[in-house]
Order: C-alpha cells, then structure tokens, then sequence
C-alpha cells in the first residue's frame, strides 16, 4: 500500500463521494469539499447509470439505493419522422437507470455522511501547494486545509485540472444547449421506452414517467455556449417559446414542449465534452471523473464512468507500493478505456446539431446506427458487462482492451 493516508477531495458531485467511498474501504481516510452551499442547487437534468455503473456502485454499498430510486429503462428507440428503430439490448445485464443528478448526489451524500466521511460545503479551491510530503489546499475564504493527496472530483470546468497542468485543454462546447422537463402529454411507448428522436430543427429523447406524464430532454443547437448563470438568466418562458418553435412540426415533440409547464423547465446549459488530457496527475495531484473525462451524454456512460474511476483510483492506492506506481497505474487502467467510449458517442454526438445538410444526413446516420446496433455484444458488450474486482489486486491487473 501507499504511503497515502489522507485525501483532499474537490467537488461533491458523483466522482467525489464515491471516491471518497472508496478510499475508506482502502484504508485512506478522506474530506469532502463541495462549492456549492448543499447539493439541492438544481446544477444538472436527470442521467444515466448503466449496468457496469450500477455494479462499480456495489463495491461503496450504493447500488441498491440507486435501484431503489432510478427509473429503469429496458427498451430503447431510435426515431427519426415516422420511423422507429428498436436497438438492440445485450442479453443477461440489468436495465439502464435514469435518476436525476441532485437525487444521485443527495444519496450519495447521504451515503457517505452515514459511514463518517466529512463534506464540507461552501468551498471554493482557488489553489494548492505541494510538497514533497503532502498538499495544502487553499480556499476562496481565506482556509486551507493539508492532506497526502488531492482529488480533483470538480468536473469539466475543474480548477484541479488547471493545477496538475497549466496547459490541460480545457471542456469542448458541443453546440446544443440542455433543456429537461415533463410533460402532460402522455407518449405512445410502453413504460420503460427511451425513444431518441431527431426532429427537423433538433434533437429530443422522451420517455413515460412512472407516475404519470412523459420526461423529456431537448438539445437546441446553439452559436455561442452560455454559462449556466447566463442561461438561467433568461426567462424559462422564453427558452419555452423558443423551445415550441423548435419542435413544431415534430410528433410527438410539439406536444411534449406544449404540454410542459415554463416555470418548471429545467435549464442545463451549454452542453461541453473533455478532449483528451495529456496529464491525468502530478505529484500528489490526480483528477477524477468528469474532471479528466467527460464524453458526450450520448455515450449514456458519463456517470458510469466517473464512478469506476473514483473506485479504481482507491484501488491503486491500496495495492501499489508508491504513490507514483499508484498513480500510473490508475491511468493505466482507465484512459484507454474512457478514451474509446468517449470516441463511440463523439460520433454518434455529431447528430445532435444537424447543419443544412442534416436532413441528407439523417437517414445515413440511421442507416449507420443499425449496422453498429446488429453487433451489440462487440460494440457495448465491453461496455455494459465491465465490473471491478475489487478484491483482487491492482497491481497485477491488465488494461480493459
């Protein structure tokens, strides 16, 4: 085992309490540090967790949670007009889980809280200083706070990112932004049916809500990417009306938009990717989750992802013999792996904000989608089937392929 006893960890999103989960069952005691007040700050739309996400969950103790709370989903669609595509499923592994990102988080919180792990709230990291013994993190209020190691959990716009590395590239704007709500306007779809549709002007994705009404997601293309502030500055009566010109001449997507209530609209914001990042860790600095890699949401792995890095990363850490080897290791493990799921949805993200040309487009695209489809097992099999031995030994273990 390392030398590592204590950890920072920045960001109190997914990646960072499970990490912190994690480093408990390995013997490293960790602290929370969230920027935001509480975790009820309404900061995304609902996600997915897929089964190799569910099952990294297991090994902190919070899959059932999840399973108790999370929507699942069996059947996926793909529309394009009038056409409907049925995609395959990989046969034996459990339904995809749609559960909203506060939701997630508060349990996660909960979670960690109730095993003892501190998360202190109202945080903001302004900057960190190493030595060749430990990390002093440095507070937007004046505090500080020293540890063995820090976590940079704190997402794409990560001020860790920029602290391992003054070069990292930063998040990559896709050109849609995110829009969620639900609507009255009930779906012909079975409940448990998540249909992707490709309307004229923009992508949509709705699906039944067990208690009545249909949830739906919108991706509008967009010029300029806005912060979150800055969309939330406008009136959600505003993104509504522009939302309903959008989608007025699709079926179901008029209905859904019309049937929605403005002031319930949920505003997400520009919607960003990680590019590639050359430096993963430096000294007793490493980066989690979305902080290193984020790929577009059409992968449905975002979540799942982060999660099995926050866990692999405890992993390293306990069965390496140095932090360096720890650290190397945990990359090891997981850049190839992020890495070519990231560049599946990248190409599957290029539909989302279709260009004049885009109604040509579609139906190839389609086309496409369904060859990759009749090949489930090859293409999500490595995937969705993916689990963490976390008994066994990271030191010993090969790169996922």
């Amino acid at each position: 085992m390392t030398d590592v006893r204590t950890a920072i960890i920045i960001g109190g999103g997914i990646a960072g309490p499970v990490a912190a989960l994690a480093l408990k069952r390995a013997g490293i005691t960790a602290t929370v540090y969230e920027t935001y007040p509480n975790t009820a700050g309404g900061i995304g739309g609902t996600l997915a967790l897929a089964p190799n996400g569910v099952a990294a969950l297991r090994i902190v103790g919070a899959d059932q949670l999840v399973i108790d709370l999370a929507t699942p989903i069996h059947r996926t669609v793909l529309a394009f007009g009038a056409n409907r595509i049925d995609l395959p499923v990989l046969p034996g592994v459990p339904p995809l889980r749609v559960v909203h990102r506060n939701a997630l988080s508060g349990l996660l919180h909960q979670r960690a809280e109730a095993e003892g792990v501190p998360i202190e709230y109202g945080r903001r990291l302004v900057d960190a200083r190493q030595t060749p013994t430990g990390v002093t993190a440095r507070f937007a209020d004046g505090s500080t706070a020293s540890a063995d190691l820090l976590i940079g959990a704190d997402g794409v716009h990560s001020t860790v990112r920029a602290l391992v590395d003054p070069q990292a590239p930063g998040p990559r704007y896709t050109g849609v932004l995110g829009f969620e709500s639900v609507a009255s306007h009930p779906v012909d779809a079975e409940p448990g049916t998540m249909t992707f549709a490709f309307g004229r002007r923009g992508y949509y994705l709705y699906w039944p809500e067990p208690g009545g009404g249909t949830r739906w997601g919108a991706n509008l293309p967009q010029q300029r990417p806005l912060s979150l502030a800055e969309a939330r500055a406008i009136r959600p009566a505003e993104w509504w009306n522009r939302l309903r010109e959008s989608y007025a001449d699709d079926d179901p997507g008029a209905a859904l938009i019309r049937t929605s209530d403005p002031d319930e609209l949920q505003v997400s914001g520009s919607l960003h990717i990680m590019p590639r990042v050359p430096h993963w860790h430096r000294g007793r600095m490493v980066l989690v989750g979305d902080a290193v890699h984020a790929p577009s949401n059409s992968s449905g792995q975002g979540a799942s992802l982060a999660v099995e890095s926050a866990v692999q990363l405890a992993r390293c850490l306990r069965d390496l013999p140095d932090l360096p080897a720890a650290l190397a290791a945990y990359e090891r493990l997981r850049r190839a792996r992020v890495e070519g799921i990231a560049a599946r949805a990248a190409r599957i993200n290029q539909a989302k904000a279709p260009g004049p040309m885009g109604r040509v487009v579609m139906p190839l695209m389609m086309r496409l989608l369904m060859r990759v489809a009749m090949k489930p097992e090859r293409i999500l099999g490595p995937e969705q089937r993916y689990t963490i031995d976390w008994a066994a030994s990271a030191a010993t273990e090969r790169s996922p392929a």
